[in-house]
């Protein structure tokens, strides 16, 4: 999933040792530029993603890939937005998801313009025609 907002907080880092080696955990706050504005919250691991988010400047617009995800402690649901990669956010510019999928073939020659057909006759299911309007030369606008 992808998300834009502007760039308004980086959330201080965590560290840790687990049997696997240390760890690192970080996270930042963008505002989506919606008609209601909303705060989200991301989380980063590992020293890379953390530091995508801190070497942007703060209140740039950035693009968001995250994946949702939810887990269940003591009979509570928690969910936490694990972001993928952060990157300045530049107007026009083609999504990252969607630029792996895009046809950059050039779109086939239109087919010449034909006449368009006659309208087709009414079904005979057996409805009435409305009446014909007359005009009188006034029209019924207020204005």
């Amino acid at each position: 999933m992808e998300i834009t907002g502007k760039l308004i907080q980086i959330l201080p880092e965590v560290q840790g040792e687990s049997a696997r080696g240390p760890w690192v955990r970080g996270g930042f706050v963008i505002e989506t530029g919606d008609d209601y504005p909303r705060k989200v919250a991301f989380t980063a691991f590992g020293e890379e993603r953390v530091a995508m988010a801190k070497n942007l400047p703060m209140g740039s617009m950035v693009q968001v890939t995250f994946t949702p995800e939810s887990r269940e402690f003591n009979e509570r649901w928690y969910t936490d937005l694990r972001c993928s990669r952060i990157q300045p956010f530049v107007p026009g510019q083609m999504p990252a998801a969607a630029a792996g999928n895009y046809n950059w073939s050039p779109a086939p020659a239109a087919a010449p313009a034909q006449p368009a057909a006659a309208p087709a006759a009414a079904p005979a299911q057996g409805f009435a025609q409305p009446p014909a309007m007359q005009s009188n030369g006034e029209d019924d606008l207020p204005f």
